[in-house]
Protein backbone atom coordinates (compact mmCIF):
# COMPACT_ATOMS: atom_id res chain seq x y z
CA UNK A 1 0.00 0.00 0.00
CA UNK A 2 1.62 3.89 -0.68
CA UNK A 3 1.97 6.52 1.67
CA UNK A 4 0.17 9.63 1.30
CA UNK A 5 1.07 11.56 -1.70
CA UNK A 6 2.31 15.23 -1.17
CA UNK A 7 2.60 18.39 -2.95
CA UNK A 8 -1.09 17.58 -4.20
CA UNK A 9 -4.56 18.89 -3.80
CA UNK A 10 -6.80 17.52 -1.47
CA UNK A 11 -10.78 18.36 -0.94
CA UNK A 12 -10.98 19.44 2.72
CA UNK A 13 -14.67 20.32 2.74
CA UNK A 14 -17.99 21.12 0.75
CA UNK A 15 -18.20 24.96 0.57
CA UNK A 16 -21.36 25.14 2.41
CA UNK A 17 -19.70 23.42 5.72
CA UNK A 18 -17.17 26.47 6.17
CA UNK A 19 -18.96 29.92 7.03
CA UNK A 20 -17.95 32.78 9.30
CA UNK A 21 -16.83 30.60 12.26
CA UNK A 22 -14.43 28.44 13.00
CA UNK A 23 -13.76 24.81 11.31
CA UNK A 24 -11.75 22.04 11.73
CA UNK A 25 -10.73 19.04 9.29
CA UNK A 26 -7.40 17.05 9.71
CA UNK A 27 -5.91 16.54 6.00
CA UNK A 28 -3.21 13.99 5.51
CA UNK A 29 -2.50 14.72 9.08
CA UNK A 30 -2.13 18.41 9.01
CA UNK A 31 -4.94 19.64 11.45
CA UNK A 32 -5.61 22.89 9.60
CA UNK A 33 -8.37 25.68 10.53
CA UNK A 34 -10.69 26.95 8.12
CA UNK A 35 -13.45 29.73 7.91
CA UNK A 36 -14.90 32.28 5.32
CA UNK A 37 -14.12 35.90 5.70
CA UNK A 38 -16.06 39.09 5.82
CA UNK A 39 -15.69 38.74 1.48
CA UNK A 40 -16.86 35.32 1.24
CA UNK A 41 -13.40 34.06 0.86
CA UNK A 42 -12.00 30.61 2.65
CA UNK A 43 -8.60 30.80 4.42
CA UNK A 44 -6.77 28.07 5.45
CA UNK A 45 -4.17 28.16 8.48
CA UNK A 46 -2.33 25.86 11.09
CA UNK A 47 -5.25 25.11 13.95
CA UNK A 48 -2.39 25.34 16.47
CA UNK A 49 -1.03 28.59 18.22
CA UNK A 50 2.40 29.70 17.75
CA UNK A 51 2.45 30.21 22.01
CA UNK A 52 1.60 27.26 24.10
CA UNK A 53 -0.29 24.70 21.27
CA UNK A 54 -4.11 25.37 21.63
CA UNK A 55 -5.93 24.42 18.91
CA UNK A 56 -7.66 27.50 17.87
CA UNK A 57 -10.74 25.46 16.81
CA UNK A 58 -11.41 25.01 20.49
CA UNK A 59 -13.49 27.09 22.79
CA UNK A 60 -13.38 29.90 24.11
CA UNK A 61 -11.08 30.50 20.77
CA UNK A 62 -13.53 32.98 18.20
CA UNK A 63 -14.00 35.11 15.55
CA UNK A 64 -13.74 38.48 15.87
CA UNK A 65 -14.49 40.35 12.00
CA UNK A 66 -11.71 38.02 10.03
CA UNK A 67 -9.13 37.63 13.23
CA UNK A 68 -8.82 34.24 15.11
CA UNK A 69 -8.53 34.79 19.02
CA UNK A 70 -7.03 32.56 20.81
CA UNK A 71 -9.00 30.88 23.95
CA UNK A 72 -6.20 29.72 25.82
CA UNK A 73 -3.76 33.08 25.92
CA UNK A 74 -5.64 35.46 23.30
CA UNK A 75 -2.99 35.89 20.68
CA UNK A 76 -4.75 37.28 17.93
CA UNK A 77 -4.54 36.09 14.11
CA UNK A 78 -5.61 37.17 10.84
CA UNK A 79 -6.64 35.36 7.99
CA UNK A 80 -3.13 34.87 6.33
CA UNK A 81 -2.10 33.26 9.39
CA UNK A 82 0.01 36.17 10.69
CA UNK A 83 -0.32 37.18 14.32
CA UNK A 84 -1.42 40.61 15.04
CA UNK A 85 -1.36 41.00 18.65
CA UNK A 86 0.04 39.15 21.51
CA UNK A 87 -1.21 39.80 25.32
CA UNK A 88 1.11 42.34 27.72
CA UNK A 89 3.24 43.81 25.14
CA UNK A 90 3.36 46.00 21.57
CA UNK A 91 5.82 43.91 19.85
CA UNK A 92 4.66 40.90 17.95
CA UNK A 93 7.27 38.61 17.86
CA UNK A 94 8.56 37.72 14.13
CA UNK A 95 7.92 34.27 13.48
CA UNK A 96 4.47 34.73 15.69
CA UNK A 97 2.77 33.20 12.36
CA UNK A 98 0.40 30.20 11.53
CA UNK A 99 1.54 28.11 8.38
CA UNK A 100 -1.09 29.42 5.79
CA UNK A 101 -2.54 27.00 3.36
CA UNK A 102 -3.20 27.71 -0.68
CA UNK A 103 -7.00 26.48 -1.02
CA UNK A 104 -9.00 27.05 -3.76
CA UNK A 105 -13.31 26.62 -3.75
CA UNK A 106 -14.60 24.92 -6.78
CA UNK A 107 -17.35 22.65 -8.43
CA UNK A 108 -18.71 22.76 -4.77
CA UNK A 109 -15.45 21.81 -3.01
CA UNK A 110 -12.82 23.68 -1.11
CA UNK A 111 -9.72 22.34 -1.84
CA UNK A 112 -6.50 22.79 0.05
CA UNK A 113 -2.69 22.20 -0.86
CA UNK A 114 -0.91 19.80 0.98
CA UNK A 115 3.25 20.86 0.50
CA UNK A 116 5.15 22.89 -0.46
CA UNK A 117 3.14 26.38 -0.83
CA UNK A 118 5.57 27.75 -3.84
CA UNK A 119 4.64 24.48 -6.20
CA UNK A 120 0.75 25.13 -5.68
CA UNK A 121 -1.04 25.53 -9.07
CA UNK A 122 -4.68 25.90 -9.35
CA UNK A 123 -5.04 24.72 -12.25
CA UNK A 124 -3.92 21.09 -12.01
CA UNK A 125 -6.83 20.85 -9.97
CA UNK A 126 -9.38 18.08 -11.43
CA UNK A 127 -12.93 19.27 -13.00
CA UNK A 128 -15.90 18.01 -11.88
CA UNK A 129 -18.17 20.84 -13.10
CA UNK A 130 -21.87 18.85 -12.56
CA UNK A 131 -22.27 18.98 -8.97
CA UNK A 132 -22.84 23.06 -9.27
CA UNK A 133 -23.85 23.61 -12.71
CA UNK A 134 -27.26 24.41 -14.22
CA UNK A 135 -28.74 21.43 -15.86
CA UNK A 136 -28.07 18.98 -12.99
CA UNK A 137 -29.54 18.23 -9.37
CA UNK A 138 -26.67 17.20 -7.28
CA UNK A 139 -26.91 15.12 -3.51
CA UNK A 140 -24.03 14.69 -1.17
CA UNK A 141 -22.11 13.77 1.64
CA UNK A 142 -18.97 12.65 3.35
CA UNK A 143 -18.63 9.86 5.55
CA UNK A 144 -15.48 8.95 8.14
CA UNK A 145 -13.45 5.80 6.72
CA UNK A 146 -11.30 4.03 9.52
CA UNK A 147 -9.41 3.00 7.14
CA UNK A 148 -6.22 4.04 5.07
CA UNK A 149 -7.17 5.57 1.60
CA UNK A 150 -5.59 3.23 -0.93
CA UNK A 151 -8.32 0.78 0.60
CA UNK A 152 -10.96 3.51 -1.03
CA UNK A 153 -8.93 3.83 -3.94
CA UNK A 154 -9.04 -0.31 -4.79
CA UNK A 155 -12.98 0.20 -3.77
CA UNK A 156 -13.82 2.50 -6.11
CA UNK A 157 -11.85 1.52 -9.27
CA UNK A 158 -13.16 -2.34 -9.33
CA UNK A 159 -16.79 -2.29 -9.18
CA UNK A 160 -17.43 -5.48 -9.60
CA UNK A 161 -18.05 -5.49 -6.10
CA UNK A 162 -21.24 -3.80 -6.69
CA UNK A 163 -23.11 -7.39 -7.25
CA UNK A 164 -21.77 -8.93 -3.87
CA UNK A 165 -21.67 -5.95 -1.37
CA UNK A 166 -24.65 -3.86 -3.01
CA UNK A 167 -26.91 -6.29 -4.36
CA UNK A 168 -30.70 -4.86 -3.52
CA UNK A 169 -29.06 -1.27 -4.17
CA UNK A 170 -26.74 -1.21 -7.16
CA UNK A 171 -25.63 -4.35 -7.66
CA UNK A 172 -26.50 -6.86 -10.66
CA UNK A 173 -25.12 -10.19 -11.94
CA UNK A 174 -24.15 -7.94 -14.94
CA UNK A 175 -21.42 -5.97 -13.27
CA UNK A 176 -19.40 -8.49 -12.11
CA UNK A 177 -20.24 -10.81 -15.17
CA UNK A 178 -18.82 -7.79 -17.87
CA UNK A 179 -15.12 -7.55 -18.53
CA UNK A 180 -13.50 -4.31 -18.26
CA UNK A 181 -11.35 -2.27 -20.77
CA UNK A 182 -8.54 -0.22 -18.87
CA UNK A 183 -6.71 2.90 -20.09
CA UNK A 184 -3.84 4.89 -18.49
CA UNK A 185 -2.72 8.80 -19.85
CA UNK A 186 0.68 8.29 -17.45
CA UNK A 187 1.38 11.99 -19.12
CA UNK A 188 -1.99 13.67 -17.38
CA UNK A 189 -2.05 10.72 -14.49
CA UNK A 190 -5.22 9.57 -15.14
CA UNK A 191 -6.70 5.99 -15.31
CA UNK A 192 -9.85 5.38 -16.97
CA UNK A 193 -11.70 2.11 -16.81
CA UNK A 194 -14.88 1.31 -18.77
CA UNK A 195 -17.83 -1.34 -18.20
CA UNK A 196 -20.35 -1.04 -20.89
CA UNK A 197 -23.62 -3.55 -19.90
CA UNK A 198 -26.23 -3.42 -23.18
CA UNK A 199 -28.37 -5.89 -21.42
CA UNK A 200 -28.28 -5.72 -17.50
CA UNK A 201 -30.75 -6.10 -14.87
CA UNK A 202 -31.92 -2.56 -13.60
CA UNK A 203 -30.98 -2.30 -10.07
CA UNK A 204 -33.79 -0.13 -7.65
CA UNK A 205 -30.98 2.81 -7.40
CA UNK A 206 -32.02 3.52 -11.35
CA UNK A 207 -35.33 2.09 -11.48
CA UNK A 208 -37.19 3.96 -8.60
CA UNK A 209 -34.82 7.27 -9.64
CA UNK A 210 -35.44 6.83 -13.46
CA UNK A 211 -38.62 4.89 -13.83
CA UNK A 212 -37.27 2.95 -16.32
CA UNK A 213 -38.40 -1.24 -15.61
CA UNK A 214 -37.02 -4.39 -17.16
CA UNK A 215 -33.93 -4.67 -18.70
CA UNK A 216 -31.78 -2.38 -19.90
CA UNK A 217 -28.41 -0.72 -21.21
CA UNK A 218 -25.94 0.02 -18.18
CA UNK A 219 -22.35 2.44 -19.19
CA UNK A 220 -20.31 2.83 -16.47
CA UNK A 221 -16.64 4.67 -17.26
CA UNK A 222 -14.52 5.82 -14.26
CA UNK A 223 -11.78 8.48 -14.80
CA UNK A 224 -9.72 8.43 -11.80
CA UNK A 225 -7.28 11.41 -11.23
CA UNK A 226 -4.62 10.82 -8.31
CA UNK A 227 -4.79 11.49 -5.55
CA UNK A 228 -8.07 12.68 -4.49
CA UNK A 229 -10.51 13.09 -7.35
CA UNK A 230 -12.66 9.39 -8.94
CA UNK A 231 -15.49 10.44 -11.04
CA UNK A 232 -17.97 7.77 -12.43
CA UNK A 233 -19.84 8.93 -15.66
CA UNK A 234 -23.17 6.63 -15.82
CA UNK A 235 -25.19 6.23 -18.74
CA UNK A 236 -28.60 4.27 -18.41
CA UNK A 237 -31.09 3.97 -21.59
CA UNK A 238 -33.65 1.46 -22.47
CA UNK A 239 -32.30 -1.59 -24.16
CA UNK A 240 -31.16 -0.86 -27.76
CA UNK A 241 -30.95 3.14 -27.10
CA UNK A 242 -27.56 4.49 -27.76
CA UNK A 243 -26.03 7.96 -28.29
CA UNK A 244 -26.27 9.77 -31.59
CA UNK A 245 -23.14 10.02 -33.73
CA UNK A 246 -23.09 13.68 -32.79
CA UNK A 247 -22.89 12.28 -29.66
CA UNK A 248 -26.47 13.66 -27.88
CA UNK A 249 -27.83 11.22 -26.02
CA UNK A 250 -31.59 13.09 -25.10
CA UNK A 251 -32.65 9.60 -24.63
CA UNK A 252 -30.53 8.37 -21.95
CA UNK A 253 -30.13 8.93 -18.06
CA UNK A 254 -27.22 10.40 -16.51
CA UNK A 255 -25.41 10.10 -13.39
CA UNK A 256 -22.44 11.64 -12.35
CA UNK A 257 -20.64 10.12 -8.99
CA UNK A 258 -17.90 11.84 -8.02
CA UNK A 259 -15.83 10.88 -4.91
CA UNK A 260 -13.17 13.11 -3.70
CA UNK A 261 -10.64 10.55 -1.57
CA UNK A 262 -9.15 12.70 1.16
CA UNK A 263 -6.32 11.10 3.51
CA UNK A 264 -7.14 12.16 6.94
CA UNK A 265 -3.87 10.43 8.87
CA UNK A 266 -2.16 6.88 7.17
CA UNK A 267 -5.02 4.47 8.28
CA UNK A 268 -8.29 6.85 8.42
CA UNK A 269 -10.12 8.64 5.14
CA UNK A 270 -12.52 11.68 4.42
CA UNK A 271 -14.81 9.62 1.83
CA UNK A 272 -17.03 12.31 0.08
CA UNK A 273 -19.61 11.28 -2.31
CA UNK A 274 -21.72 13.14 -4.97
CA UNK A 275 -24.47 12.03 -6.79
CA UNK A 276 -25.50 14.46 -9.61
CA UNK A 277 -28.17 13.56 -12.48
CA UNK A 278 -29.62 15.66 -15.61
CA UNK A 279 -33.60 14.42 -14.87
CA UNK A 280 -35.82 14.83 -12.56
CA UNK A 281 -34.27 18.12 -11.66
CA UNK A 282 -36.88 19.52 -9.63
CA UNK A 283 -37.41 16.19 -7.59
CA UNK A 284 -37.61 16.25 -3.69
CA UNK A 285 -38.46 13.14 -3.94
CA UNK A 286 -36.03 11.51 -6.29
CA UNK A 287 -33.01 13.29 -4.31
CA UNK A 288 -34.13 12.10 -1.43
CA UNK A 289 -34.29 8.42 -2.53
CA UNK A 290 -30.76 8.88 -4.25
CA UNK A 291 -29.30 10.41 -1.07
CA UNK A 292 -30.70 7.95 0.77
CA UNK A 293 -29.49 5.08 -1.40
CA UNK A 294 -26.39 6.32 -2.14
CA UNK A 295 -25.54 6.99 1.52
CA UNK A 296 -25.87 3.49 2.35
CA UNK A 297 -24.03 1.76 -0.18
CA UNK A 298 -21.19 4.52 0.83
CA UNK A 299 -22.17 2.73 4.34
CA UNK A 300 -21.15 -0.74 3.40
CA UNK A 301 -18.45 0.27 1.78
CA UNK A 302 -17.08 1.80 4.64
CA UNK A 303 -18.09 -1.37 6.82
CA UNK A 304 -16.42 -3.38 4.64
CA UNK A 305 -13.23 -1.66 4.50
CA UNK A 306 -13.11 -0.71 8.29
CA UNK A 307 -12.52 -4.51 8.68
CA UNK A 308 -9.98 -5.08 5.96
CA UNK A 309 -7.94 -2.14 7.66
CA UNK A 310 -8.22 -4.52 10.46
CA UNK A 311 -7.22 -7.58 8.71
CA UNK A 312 -4.01 -5.59 6.97
CA UNK A 313 -2.72 -4.52 10.49
CA UNK A 314 -2.77 -8.00 11.67
CA UNK A 315 -1.45 -10.11 9.04
CA UNK A 316 2.08 -11.27 8.59
CA UNK A 317 4.54 -9.86 7.04
CA UNK A 318 5.71 -11.23 3.23
CA UNK A 319 1.79 -12.01 2.41
CA UNK A 320 0.90 -11.72 -1.16
CA UNK A 321 -2.34 -10.87 -2.76
CA UNK A 322 -4.15 -12.22 -5.51
CA UNK A 323 -4.91 -10.00 -8.67
CA UNK A 324 -6.86 -10.60 -11.49
CA UNK A 325 -8.18 -9.22 -14.73
CA UNK A 326 -10.78 -6.79 -12.64
CA UNK A 327 -8.11 -5.60 -10.60
CA UNK A 328 -6.21 -3.36 -13.98
CA UNK A 329 -7.67 0.08 -12.85
CA UNK A 330 -6.87 -0.25 -9.09
CA UNK A 331 -3.57 -1.61 -10.09
CA UNK A 332 -2.55 1.13 -12.61
CA UNK A 333 -3.93 3.55 -9.80
CA UNK A 334 -1.73 2.32 -7.32
CA UNK A 335 1.12 2.95 -9.85
CA UNK A 336 0.35 6.32 -10.24
CA UNK A 337 0.06 6.64 -6.41
CA UNK A 338 3.33 5.27 -5.97
CA UNK A 339 4.74 7.36 -8.57
CA UNK A 340 3.08 10.85 -6.94
CA UNK A 341 4.47 9.61 -3.20
CA UNK A 342 7.79 9.26 -4.93
CA UNK A 343 7.25 12.66 -6.29
CA UNK A 344 6.25 14.56 -2.99
CA UNK A 345 9.78 12.90 -1.34
CA UNK A 346 12.23 13.69 -3.62
CA UNK A 347 10.82 17.26 -3.71
CA UNK A 348 11.20 17.45 0.24
CA UNK A 349 14.99 15.61 0.11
Amino acid sequence: MVSIPRDQWYVAAYGREIGHDLFNRTVCGESILFWRTRAGAVTAVSDRCVHRRFPLSEAPSRLVDDQVVCGYHGFTYGADGGCVAVPGQTRVPRTARLKSYPVVEQDSFVWVWIGDPAKADASRIPRAPWLDAPGWTTVSGMEPLNARFGLLVDNLLDLSHETYLHSGYIGTPEVAATPITTEVDDEAGVVYVSRHMDDAECPPFYAKSTGLAGRIMRWQDIEYTPPCLYKLHSRIAPLGVLPGADGSDPDAFHVEVVYAITPETEHTTHDFWAVARDFALDDQGVSDFLAEQNRTVVLQDVAALNVLEQVIATEPAGYQELSINIDTGGLAARRLLARLTEQGAASRA
